[in-house]
């Protein structure tokens, strides 16, 4: 089947077709996505970002999308406009996500019809941010989820993840993955030493001594001493850091 674009601010991404399943990731507006399958009111799919399989809700999809900016806050509200004045919303666009602007106002963007978003709140879809640490540290406090990938919550290979998503580069989703795709590269030798993985687990070490990831027993994202860090892991479930060679 063709490629099709998500077209609502995020999305679950379920191991099975059914609510009650457990939700693997999330899907955020204009990504791109191929439809492996339809199951009464579900669709099995494949992101073509990172190839990740699983099943969304089924939805009026968009067909065509070219996008040409990209959200680059933490969250993008999206407003209404009324004659010549924008009201908010309660919805939001996230971090990474790639709008396509069809008008242009003062200081908005016009994505879909009568939706906008801040033009502050954008870059241009080429931009690329090579600061990764500036990327990690807009989700700080920001509550801990499985599955989750935006400022509503996040786990802790999505934290990881979402600086290559914004940089449309591509990375594996699950830390399990990413342990065996760095193990695969070989151009990244300095960036390797700053990950830390344990078995369903990963950190990225801001210095010496602190690292910064989304921990589920603090059910958010916080900087924590490297060395504390490794023993409270250990003490309270055995692991120890995995070496990447």
């Amino acid at each position: 089947m063709k490629n099709n674009f998500f077209n609502k601010s995020i999305g679950n991404i379920n191991s099975r077709p059914f609510l009650n399943s457990e939700v693997t990731s999330q899907i955020l507006y204009g990504e791109k996505f191929k439809i492996l399958s339809k199951n009464k009111g579900w669709v099995k799919i494949i992101t073509r970002y990172d190839n990740y399989t699983g099943f969304i809700k089924s939805h009026k999809f968009l067909k065509k999308f070219k996008p040409t900016n990209k959200v680059y806050k933490l969250k993008s509200r999206i407003f209404r406009k009324k004659g010549n004045k924008f009201f908010q919303t309660k919805n939001f666009l996230y971090f990474g996500s790639g709008i396509s602007v069809t008008n242009k106002s003062k200081e908005f963007f016009e994505f879909e019809n009568n939706k906008w978003i801040k033009i502050c709140d954008t870059k241009k879809i080429n931009h690329s941010e090579k600061n990764f640490i500036k990327v990690l540290k807009l989700f700080l406090n920001v509550k801990y989820l499985w599955g989750g990938k935006s400022s509503e919550g996040i786990d802790c290979s999505a934290l990881i993840q979402i600086f290559f998503y914004y940089n449309r580069i591509f990375f594996p989703r699950d830390s399990i993955d990413q342990l065996k795709y760095f193990r695969k590269i070989s151009n990244r030798k300095n960036f390797k030493k700053k990950i830390i993985f344990w078995k369903g687990h990963v950190a990225y070490c801001l210095n010496k001594e602190n690292l910064i990831h989304a921990y589920g027993p603090k059910k958010k994202v916080l900087i924590m001493n490297i060395k504390k860090t490794i023993n409270k892991i250990f003490k309270d479930t055995k692991l120890k850091p995995i070496q990447i060679k």
